[in-house]
């Protein structure tokens, strides 16, 4: 099994570190770590060291730390704009999506998505999205976390000045003709992605997106859920990126 990764706010430029605050307490309490095992840390920027358990306290890990490096961000970028979904369907999706690769994560108030983020409730739910993609994201090894984007959500304009600025703007839809597998992709800036939520994408909202020149693309027959689609795209894409 790979070496668990934990967070950190930046590396260390010394060659010992204190691990605590909560990274500290599922390191030394939840996975019980002990002296000798190694751990990667990262900043999420993409920082990454090794390091080796030299003692356990009480919520905390004294570690020493070995070598580190820098991983580039990936080219192109990998932008998902997902509809807002109720329930827990929102946060599966960005677990899932985050854990094969996603860069950038949008949360869009579609015009048929039943769940709406108004005030409190929609910085609440953004939080709980954040909070997903960061732990999917150690979960992954990763060492770029996902941006979260939205104060909370972000509008249908917000998405299309989005796809209109991408270097690759494209919309999952169960009626187009062209498949995601053959679409021309870029070598750089972002493939921006539109993911309905459960009810679909209406007629409206695909006229805008294709003015700001987005186009429809399908993955095959099956019509996915809200939570699976942007899974199932990402991985495709990721494979003929090279990613994978």
């Amino acid at each position: 099994m790979s070496a668990p990764l934990f967070l950190v706010e930046s590396l260390p430029s010394g060659d010992f570190l204190t691990l605590d605050g909560p990274e500290g307490h599922h390191a030394a309490t939840v996975q019980r770590l002990r002296a000798g095992e190694e751990l990667l840390l990262a900043d999420g920027r993409g920082g990454i060291a090794t390091a080796v358990v030299t003692a356990v306290g009480r919520g905390r890990l004294d570690v020493a730390v070995g070598s580190r490096r820098y991983v580039p961000a990936p080219a192109p970028r990998l932008v998902v704009a997902q509809g807002i979904a109720k329930g827990d369907r929102g946060e599966l999706a960005v677990q899932a999506m985050t854990e094969v690769g996603v860069d950038e994560i949008v949360p869009w108030a579609a015009a048929r998505s039943v769940a709406q983020w108004r005030g409190d409730r929609g910085a609440r739910a953004r939080d709980k999205w954040v909070a997903t993609a960061r732990e999917a994201a150690k979960q992954a090894r990763r060492p770029w976390l996902p941006v979260i984007a939205g104060d909370p959500d972000e509008s249908t304009g917000a998405v299309a000045r989005r796809l209109s600025a991408a270097a690759a703007p494209l919309v999952l839809h169960e009626e187009a003709e062209l498949r995601l597998a053959t679409v021309e992709l870029p070598t750089g800036g972002d493939v921006v992605l539109v993911v309905g939520p459960e009810g679909g994408i209406d007629r409206t909202e695909l006229s805008v997106f294709e003015e700001a020149g987005a186009r429809p693309v399908r993955l095959g027959e099956s019509v996915l859920r809200t939570s699976t689609a942007g899974v199932a795209a990402l991985a495709v894409l990721s494979a003929r990126l090279g990613r994978w």
